[in-house]
């Protein structure tokens, strides 16, 4: 069974450490070029060489949806996207604690935001150089994979 939905799938092996994809969504969702403003973040890695966009992965299965206390986490029928009504969130941050990407963060103005897949048009994706990131329909190998990478990120993220 494929998910009927797209995803954004990142390729760290292409990735420059350009910091297009975050001055591309700031602008895109915050109006200014600022990195800190993006739902997207590259991660340096510097003793493996690697750039890593780390970007909310709209997991099948999403603990931040089955952790919110209020049901403020959603998934949008249309694009797949797993989206935050504000309007509802009490800024528990359970859902940043638990999602095992790094993919919720919290505004300035202490709103949880996340990656919305810019309503099936993410335009950090159109403008990736390299093609590191890419928004297609997944299949059950890859979801599988990035399954595993996430968990192994973790193991090497972990606090000593």
């Amino acid at each position: 069974m494929s998910i009927p939905y797209k995803v954004l799938l990142v390729d760290p092996r292409k990735c420059t450490g350009c910091r297009i994809c975050e001055i591309a969504c700031s602008f895109r969702k915050e109006g200014v070029f600022s990195p800190t403003k993006a739902r997207i973040h590259v991660l340096r890695w510097e003793a493996e060489g690697l750039d890593i966009p780390m970007v909310c992965w709209q997991c099948e299965d999403a603990p931040c949806m089955a952790v919110c206390p209020v049901k403020a986490i959603y998934r949008n029928t249309k694009t797949g996207a797993i989206l935050i009504d504000a309007s509802l969130c009490i800024g528990c941050r359970e859902c940043m604690a638990v999602c095992p990407f790094g993919g919720i963060t919290i505004s300035e103005t202490g709103e949880m935001i996340k990656c919305d897949l810019c309503n099936g048009d993410p335009l950090c994706v159109k403008l990736c150089p390299t093609k590191a990131l890419e928004y297609t329909k997944p299949s059950k190998y890859i979801l599988t994979k990035k399954r595993e990478s996430a968990l192994k990120i973790s193991e090497i993220l972990k606090p000593s």
